[in-house]
Formats: structure tokens, C-alpha cells, sequence
């Protein structure tokens, strides 16, 4: 049988891999990226390294960044049951049902239900007093146009910044800026980050809901979110970091990243630009796990689920298929499982 689980890594991980294998005490670090639909293709993993791997205790803390749908998924991370908290998660974002073309306030208004489920009645004091998970969500503070709740106001403002972004990310700034909620304190390995203008704030009980709502609201998709104590209108994380690839931060432990595709996307407005990939010292000591391309066949219509999947099957027929995926997802952890007992995982690993 094809492999279901590709694994790359970079030189520091390797060697880490090689020397000791892959052990949680080991990992500094868990990023998850934008994606949407694409979470489930990932569910088998993360019931694994959720569920059980991450279970022993740790002496020091595990940070967990993510935008959009990777902040909520690091939410599940940070509950006392994260497994409880994927399983309510998984089971309100399949079963969401839209009008033929809802307005962007109605999807977001189904989305926090689907947030509400996923938190449960005790998820957020749960993340604020975890023991060792250090949860960060990242949104995108918007400016001027972008801030617009009148759609052809937003569409002109993203349609600047889509262009100003061929020459440069750093041009997004004109537009937005990174704004990183998080329970870490002082000990966030984020803090320093240069690439982009960037605001750090503390995770409360009241912007901690707010927060994971905006960093999941998609441009002319979502309603922006204005968030307690937090200036302006926040937008979707991903547009700026649709896969996490900053620094993540100094220290030799691993940056273990279980991602949709064996490549990443620095920002939403470079997935169409072939040249535009997450490369380099930032890379060094990451571990991504993500499915194969053989394993991404065997789904159904031979992909991973994708927001379109609204738009182009009826609801049953969705449902089915996404279901379908979530089971499926098993084999990529069953594989991870079984080269982490033999001690293969190195050997399976390609460089990044």
C-alpha cells in the first residue's frame, strides 16, 4: 500500500529525528495554518498528537500559533479534553448549512455557533489556565478601505493590497497588520518578530472568543470583528499568514507542523504565485507532517476538502464526502504511529 504520510524536515530536525526520534518533550512549537474545510484532512493527525501524544506532562511550555482555522485547532490543543473538543468541532463545522448565497453576516453568525460547539461550556477558562499550552491566534488589524464593511469598499481595498503584494508582502502593512492574542506572557517565542508590523496583546476572557472568531473571518466572506480591547476591524489571520513561516522564535526544540500539503504558502495572496514558498533558517528545526499526494488520491474526487465544496455539491452530498475524509484521515496517523514505534521516521523524511 502507497504511503499514506509525508514527512519533511529541516537539517537541526533531522538530526534531532535521527539521534532520538520524535518525542514530545522535544517540541517547542505547534503552528497550524489557514485552510478552512481542509482541517479534516488533518483530523486523524490531530487526534493523535492531541489526543495522545501531547498528553504525557511537560516541564516546560508548548506554544501553539495558528490562523483561522489553524487558531482553532490549537484551541482544541489547549482544552482539558482536546479530543472531546475536536470531536464537538469536527461534527459543527460539517454539519453547517447555508442559504444559496448567504451574506457575510449570516456566515459568521453560523461560525460562532460552530466556535461555540467547539469550545464548549468551559473551553475558554480552560485555555487561559492551561498548565503548559501557550495559545496564540493571530488576526489581521485592518486599515483604512480594508476596514470597510461595504463590499465593494473591501473589494477595492484587498484588489490594492493583491497588487502592492506581487512586489512585496511587506506592502500588506499599508493595509493591515499582525495582531497575535496570546496566554504566553513574557515567554511568547513571537515577540520579537521583524518580518511584519506586528502587536502582541494578552488572551482574556473577554477577547479570547472575539479573537478566534476574527481570525477565522474570511474578507467579503465574514463580517470583520471588532474585538475587546483591541483597536480597529479585525479580519481573517491568514490573509497575512495563510501558513504560519515566521521565525518561531530561539531555542533547539522542534517546530512539529502537521499541514494540509507538503509545501507552504506564506500569505493569502500568494497562492497563486508558484515563486512565492515558505523556505529557509525559519525552517530549520520543523518537523511537517502532511498527507501524500497517494493518500490525497484516494479521497473523494481525489482532494482535500476546500471552502468551494459549498458551492459545488448539494449539502447531502458534502456532508457524505467530508465525513467520508475525517474517517479516511485515520491511515495518515496510523502511519505516523507505527514509524514513530519502529523508529523510521527519519528515514522517511525529505529535506525542506
Amino acid at each position: 500500500m502507497a504511503s499514506a504520510l509525508s514527512v519533511l524536515a529541516g537539517p537541526d530536525a533531522l538530526r534531532i529525528l535521527r539521534e532520538r526520534g520524535l518525542r514530545p518533550e522535544d517540541v517547542d512549537v505547534v503552528p497550524g495554518a489557514s485552510g478552512g474545510p481542509k482541517w479534516l484532512v488533518l483530523a486523524g493527525l490531530d487526534r493523535f498528537l492531541f489526543g495522545e501524544f501531547f498528553r504525557v506532562p511537560r516541564q516546560r511550555p508548548l506554544h501553539l500559533i495558528g490562523s483561522s482555522i489553524g487558531s482553532w485547532r490549537m484551541a482544541c490543543l489547549a482544552q482539558h479534553d482536546p479530543l472531546a473538543a475536536l470531536a464537538r468541532g469536527h461534527e459543527a463545522y460539517i454539519e453547517q448549512r447555508y442559504e444559496a448565497r448567504p451574506t457575510p453576516p449570516e456566515v459568521s453568525e453560523v461560525s460562532s455557533r460552530v466556535l461555540n460547539d467547539l469550545l464548549g461550556p468551559a473551553g475558554e477558562d480552560e485555555i487561559l489556565a492551561h498548565p503548559w499550552a501557550r495559545l496564540h491566534v493571530i488576526t489581521s488589524q485592518t486599515r483604512g478601505a480594508a476596514a470597510s464593511e461595504r463590499a465593494w469598499v473591501q473589494s477595492a481595498a484587498l484588489a490594492a493590497a493583491a497588487a502592492g503584494n506581487l512586489v512585496s508582502r511587506r506592502s500588506l502593512a499599508l493595509h493591515m497588520r499582525r495582531v497575535i492574542f496570546h496566554s504566553a506572557g513574557d515567554t511568547s517565542p513571537f515577540r520579537e518578530l521583524a518580518d511584519f508590523p506586528t502587536l502582541h496583546l494578552p488572551l482574556s476572557r473577554k477577547n479570547l472568543r472575539p479573537a478566534l472568531l476574527a481570525s477565522a473571518s474570511i474578507p467579503l466572506v465574514l463580517a470583520g470583528v471588532r474585538i475587546p480591547g483591541a483597536q480597529g476591524m479585525h479580519r481573517d489571520g491568514g490573509v497575512i499568514d495563510y501558513h504560519p513561516h515566521f521565525s518561531f522564535g530561539p531555542g533547539e526544540g522542534l517546530v512539529l507542523y502537521p499541514h494540509f500539503y507538503p509545501h507552504l504558502v506564506p500569505g493569502w495572496f500568494d497562492k497563486s504565485l508558484p515563486w512565492r514558498r515558505a523556505r529557509g533558517i525559519n525552517f530549520r528545526r520543523a518537523v511537517v507532517l502532511a498527507p501524500s499526494p497517494a493518500f490525497v488520491a484516494s479521497l473523494p474526487g481525489g482532494r482535500i476538502p476546500d471552502r468551494n465544496d459549498f458551492y459545488r455539491m448539494t449539502d447531502s452530498e458534502r456532508i457524505q464526502a467530508w465525513r467520508t475524509v475525517l474517517h479516511l484521515s485515520e491511515r495518515v496517523a496510523d502511519e505516523l504511529r507505527e514509524r514513530m514505534a519502529a523508529g523510521t521516521l527519519a528515514d522517511a523524511a525529505a529535506p525542506i
